[in-house]
């Protein structure tokens, strides 16, 4: 009982961090690279390698009822680079992606 508890949480959280691997790949690929040049960070090609390659451990550690289960120290440190991105990068890159929010009319005025 315990045990199959242990497994679902484990599971859970797992996938909480592949989630959000995820999320900072999608981010860094929809964003141009010279958002990344103008917001002063490091370049998108560091970015894409470093998201690709929390993904990819991320979903390596995955437990076994859905995955292998195996380098599940590793996803430790993929969960923090993808919050790293998530946090501190994506809202520093946003301002220069050229992209207008919901509420922005044709010349980007806002109300």
């Amino acid at each position: 009982m315990i045990r199959s508890v242990q497994l679902l949480v484990f599971l859970v959280l797992y996938l909480a961090v592949f989630a959000t691997c995820v999320v900072a790949l999608v981010d860094v690929l929809r964003r141009p690279p010279a958002a990344f040049v103008s917001a002063g960070k490091r370049t998108k090609g560091f970015w894409l390698g470093v998201t690709v390659a929390a993904t990819a451990v991320s979903f390596v550690a995955i437990p076994y009822p859905l995955g292998i289960g195996a380098l599940g120290f590793l996803a430790i440190v993929g969960a923090v680079a993808a919050i790293v991105y998530l946090v501190d990068v994506k809202p520093a890159v946003a301002p220069y992606s050229g992209r207008r929010g919901p509420g922005d009319g044709p010349r980007g005025t806002g109300w």
